[in-house]
C-alpha cells in the first residue's frame, strides 16, 4: 500500500483510507468498504480523509512497486474446451487446422491477420476482415524443414521465420513473399524486433547477440551475451530501451540497449532463479514486469520487476499449479497474464495494478 518505495511510516488515519481504498480496488463490489452517510457524519475529521480514497488509488497506481506482485487467480481460459496435448502459443485466439500441429500463432499487430506455424515447411494466414484461411510455402528458393518459429514485427510489415543453418527468413506480410534473408555465424535460435520494425536482434549456437537493419539488411553490430554459450531466448523492451537475453546456461541477463550497443556490454542486471534453460521471455506493454520461463521444470517461470531488477517474491504460486510453462502473453492493457503450460490448460491471472484488462 506504499505510494513510494521508500515510505515507512504513516499516520493511523491515512493507514486505515489505504486500507479502505486497497480493498475496494480488489473488491469494487463489497459494501463495507464504501462510505456511510451516517457513520461519515460521526466520524469528523476522519470523514475527509477516507472521502479522498479515489486519489490515493489513482496517484499510487502508475508506479509497479517491487517485492509483491498483487494478482488474482481467473477461470482457465479453456476451461470450457481443455486442450488434450501441451499448450505452444497464447495469444486469445482458437483457430483449427487439420494437417498442421500449431506450434506457434500470433496476431500481426496491427489486428488484420493471424499468422498459424507449425513443425511444416508452410505456415497459414487467416485474414481476420475476410475470415479466411490461407496456405503459404514452401517459400520459393528456400528448403526449410520447419516454419514453427517465427516473430511478427510492430510495424506488422515482416515475418522473419528461424530457418536452417543459422538463416533467418524475411517474409512480407502482405504479399507473403520471402524479401530477403538474414545469415548467422551459428544456429539461429531466438529473434526480437526493435525500432517499431527496422531492426531485428538475433542469438543462438554462437553466444553472440547481433543487431540487424532491416532497410539495408546488414548486420550493423555483433556482440557477446556475457557468459552464454549458446543463445535460446531474446525479448526487447516496447520502448526498447532494454533487452533480455536467455541462455542454455539458466541464466538471463538484461541490457540497456544504447550502451551494448556503444561498447559497454555489461548486462545491467543478471537474473540467476532459473535452473534449466531459459525457454521464453517476454517484457509487458509498460515494460515494468519481465517474465522468464523454462519448460523443462515444474513451476519455472519468474517475474522480474523492472527497474529494479528483482524477482516478486510470491511467484511463481505456492501451489504450483504453473506445470510445465510453455507460452506466455500479456493482455494490451496489461491487466491479464495468460500461461500455457504443457498439461493443456491456459491459465489466467488478473495484475491488481492494472486497471483494466
Amino acid at each position: 500500500m506504499r505510494k513510494e518505495e521508500d515510505e515507512s511510516l504513516i499516520s493511523g488515519s491515512e493507514y486505515v483510507s489505504r486500507l479502505r481504498a486497497q480493498h475496494m480496488k480488489l473488491n469494487p463490489t463489497t459494501e463495507w468498504a464504501r462510505l456511510d452517510n451516517d457513520s461519515d457524519q460521526e466520524n469528523g475529521d476522519i470523514d475527509n480523509i477516507l472521502q479522498t480514497t479515489d486519489d490515493l488509488v489513482v496517484k499510487g497506481g502508475d508506479k509497479l512497486l517491487p517485492g509483491i506482485l498483487e494478482y488474482s487467480r481467473l477461470v482457465d481460459a479453456n476451461a470450457q474446451d481443455p486442450s488434450s496435448g501441451p499448450i505452444n502459443s497464447v495469444q486469445f485466439l482458437t483457430i483449427f487446422v487439420d494437417d498442421c500441429p500449431i506450434r506457434k500463432a500470433s496476431f500481426t499487430p496491427d489486428g488484420s491477420q493471424v499468422i498459424v506455424s507449425g513443425r511444416r515447411k508452410f505456415f497459414y494466414s487467416f485474414d481476420l476482415v475476410k475470415a479466411k484461411m490461407d496456405k503459404i510455402g514452401p517459400l520459393v528458393g528456400r528448403e526449410e524443414k520447419s516454419l514453427e518459429s517465427f516473430e511478427v514485427s510492430p510495424d506488422s510489415k515482416t515475418i522473419a521465420f528461424l530457418g536452417n543453418e543459422g538463416y533467418i527468413l524475411l517474409v512480407s506480410t502482405k504479399t507473403k513473399e520471402l524479401i530477403g534473408t538474414l545469415k548467422m555465424n551459428g544456429t539461429s535460435c531466438a529473434i526480437s524486433f526493435a525500432n517499431n520494425g527496422q531492426q531485428l536482434l538475433s542469438t543462438g549456437g554462437d553466444g553472440m547477440i547481433y543487431h540487424w537493419d532491416l532497410r539495408t539488411m546488414s548486420c550493423f553490430h555483433k556482440g557477446v551475451d556475457e557468459g552464454c554459450i549458446t543463445g535460446t531466448s531474446i525479448s526487447t523492451s516496447p520502448n526498447g530501451n532494454l533487452f533480455a537475453a536467455g541462455s542454455d546456461s539458466c541464466i538471463v541477463n538484461i541490457y540497456n540497449h544504447d550502451e551494448f550497443l556503444g561498447g559497454n556490454r555489461k548486462p545491467v542486471k543478471t537474473i540467476e532463479n532459473l535452473t534449466t534453460k531459459v525457454d521464453f521471455m517476454k517484457f509487458n506493454h509498460d515494460a515494468q514486469i519481465l517474465a522468464v520461463c523454462s519448460s523443462m521444470k515444474k513451476n519455472s517461470m519468474k517475474l522480474v520487476h523492472i527497474p529494479s531488477y528483482t524477482v516478486f517474491s510470491n511467484w511463481p504460486p505456492s501451489n504450483r499449479t504453473l506445470q510445465f510453462p510453455r507460452c506466455l502473453d500479456f493482455s494490451p492493457a496489461e491487466g491479464v497474464m495468460a500461461m500455457g503450460n504443457a498439461a493443456g490448460h491456459v491459465l489466467l491471472y488478473k495484475l491488481n495494478h492494472y486497471q483494466h484488462a
